[in-house]
């Protein structure tokens, strides 16, 4: 058996790779101005889906609905939401990592619905998400979703 220290390095270890591999599917995204990427994991370890934001399949992402900022929240699929997509069912009782930050509230309803019992994401601290990250946060206590937040990744 793993001794507790361990498992929580070990944890820790594991965690901070599925946050590069969420970096990285990010960086699929055409979004210019945020990217978003989304790594959801079995409770046994072994990935079972992944997204990043994007117009849903088929939709043009034109330079011009990109950079009409109204147009693309309206239009764009969040990485939560594209990774749940395809999972299947087999996202329950697993995690969750994203990244550059936490999920915002609808996305939270989701994962909640799917049955993920644990999140993991990078503490970000921009003022204009705040208020939503709050929301989020009291509707994963309320659910019984276990958050883990790591700071000062730098680059990772």
């Amino acid at each position: 058996m793993i001794a507790p220290i361990q498992q929580s390095q070990r944890q820790q270890k594991w965690d901070l790779r599925y946050l590069q591999l969420a970096k990285f599917i990010a960086q699929w995204s055409k979004d210019p101005s945020t990217k978003t990427g989304a790594v959801i994991v079995s409770e046994d370890g072994f990935i079972i889906s992944v997204g990043y934001n994007g117009f849903p399949v088929g939709v043009d992402d034109t330079e011009e609905r990109l950079n009409n900022r109204d147009l693309k929240y309206k239009m764009i699929v969040h990485c939560e939401r594209n990774a749940l997509l395809t999972t299947n069912g087999q996202a329950k009782n697993g995690t969750l990592y994203t990244y550059p930050f936490m999920s915002c509230t609808p996305c939270a309803g989701m994962v909640i619905q799917a049955g993920i019992t644990r999140i993991v994401a990078p503490v970000n601290d921009n003022p204009r998400w705040q208020e939503d990250f709050k929301l989020t946060k009291q509707m994963f206590e309320e659910a019984g979703v276990e958050m883990t937040f790591y700071m000062n990744l730098g680059e990772f």
